[in-house]
C-alpha cells in the first residue's frame, strides 16, 4: 500500500511539499516564540488569503501573488509596530481583518474561484498541490532556510533583546523586517498544506513541544524541526489512508507531541529541583558554628 501511495503523483507533491513545510515552519517560528509574536503567522495568513483571491482574479498563480501582498503587509505591521500600542493593536485587527474580507470578496469576483479553491487554500488540500505550487515551494523554502540558518545568530540576538542587539552594532530594523518578511514567505510555503487558517499552529507548536526538553537554543531549533518534519509527513500520509483533512491531521499531530513531551518533562523537571534542594540543604546542615567551646557569652 504504500508503494502504491509514492507512485499516485500528486502524493510525490504532497509529500515533497510537507518535508519542506515541516523544516520551514518551526525554523522561523522559534524567533517569533522569542520575540512573543506567537500569533503573527495568523494575521499573515490573513493577510495572504487577499493574494490568494487576486491570483484567481488577474489568473495568475495564487502562491506567488499571496507571497508578494504578504511581504506588503508584514512591512506594514512592522511600521504599525513602531507607533503607539493602541494605535498599533487597531491597526493590525483592521489589517487582518480587511485581508480576509479582501480575499473573500476577490475569490468571488473571480471566474475561476469557487469554494472548493477557497478551502483548499484556508484548511490545506493534498490533491490540489501542483507542479507549479511545489516549485515555487521548493523555490521559498530555501530562501527561508537560508536565512534562518545562515542568520541564526543575528536573528536570535535581534529576537531576545533588541536594545542590546541595537548597542551591539547590529542592524536591528532590518532585521526585524527581515524577520516579518521570512515568516510571510513561509506562510505562503505551508498553506497548500496545512491552510492558510492553521499556518500558525505549525509555526509555534513544534517550538514549544521542543522548549518542554531542552533549554538551549541551538537544541530547541533542531528538535522543532524535527518534530515539524515528523507530524507533517504523518499527517500527510494518515490524510491519504483515512480521507481526513490533512491540514487539521497535522496540527492535532503537532499538539499530541507537546502533550507528550510535556508530560515527560514535567516530573523530570521536578526531580531535578529536588536534586538541586538537597545538596544545598546538606550543606546548611554541616555549616559549623562560628562560637568555640571556650567562648563565653558577655552580656
Amino acid at each position: 500500500m504504500i508503494t502504491e501511495m509514492l507512485q499516485a503523483p500528486f502524493m510525490q507533491r504532497a509529500l515533497i511539499a510537507a518535508v519542506l513545510v515541516g523544516i520551514t515552519a518551526p525554523a522561523i517560528g522559534i524567533y517569533l516564540v522569542q520575540r512573543r509574536q506567537a500569533l503573527m503567522g495568523d494575521g499573515i495568513g490573513h493577510i495572504a488569503m487577499t493574494g490568494v483571491g487576486l491570483g484567481f482574479l488577474l489568473n495568475t498563480s495564487p502562491v506567488w501573488m499571496a507571497m508578494a501582498v504578504a511581504i506588503v503587509g508584514v512591512v506594514a505591521m512592522e511600521l504599525v509596530r513602531s507607533y503607539g500600542k493602541m494605535l498599533g493593536d487597531l491597526a493590525l485587527a483592521m489589517l487582518f481583518y480587511g485581508g480576509m474580507a479582501g480575499g473573500l470578496m476577490l475569490m468571488s469576483l473571480s471566474a475561476t474561484g469557487t469554494n472548493a479553491n477557497l478551502l483548499s487554500y484556508l484548511f490545506g488540500s493534498l490533491s490540489t498541490v501542483s507542479n507549479a505550487d511545489v516549485t515555487a515551494i521548493v523555490v521559498l523554502a530555501a530562501l527561508v532556510i537560508l536565512v534562518t540558518v545562515g542568520l541564526r545568530r543575528q536573528l536570535f540576538a535581534v529576537s531576545q533583546d533588541e536594545e542590546f542587539a541595537r548597542v551591539t552594532g547590529l542592524p536591528v530594523r532590518a532585521l526585524n523586517l527581515l524577520i516579518a518578511i521570512t515568516a510571510a514567505v513561509t506562510v505562503t510555503v505551508a498553506m497548500r498544506v496545512v491552510g492558510l487558517l492553521l499556518v500558525s499552529a505549525l509555526m509555534v507548536v513544534p517550538v514549544a513541544a521542543a522548549q518542554q526538553i531542552s533549554k538551549s537554543f541551538a537544541v530547541t531549533f533542531t528538535l522543532a524541526v524535527v518534530i515539524g518534519t515528523s507530524v507533517t509527513l504523518a499527517g500527510t500520509v494518515t490524510s491519504y489512508y483515512q480521507d481526513v483533512p490533512p491540514g487539521a491531521t497535522i496540527v492535532l499531530g503537532a499538539i499530541a507531541v507537546f502533550i507528550v513531551l510535556t508530560a515527560i518533562a514535567t516530573p523530570l523537571a521536578r526531580r531535578r529541583a529536588r536534586a538541586v534542594e538537597t545538596p544545598e540543604a546538606s550543606c546548611a546542615l554541616e555549616v559549623p558554628s562560628a562560637r568555640t567551646p571556650g567562648d563565653s557569652v558577655k552580656a
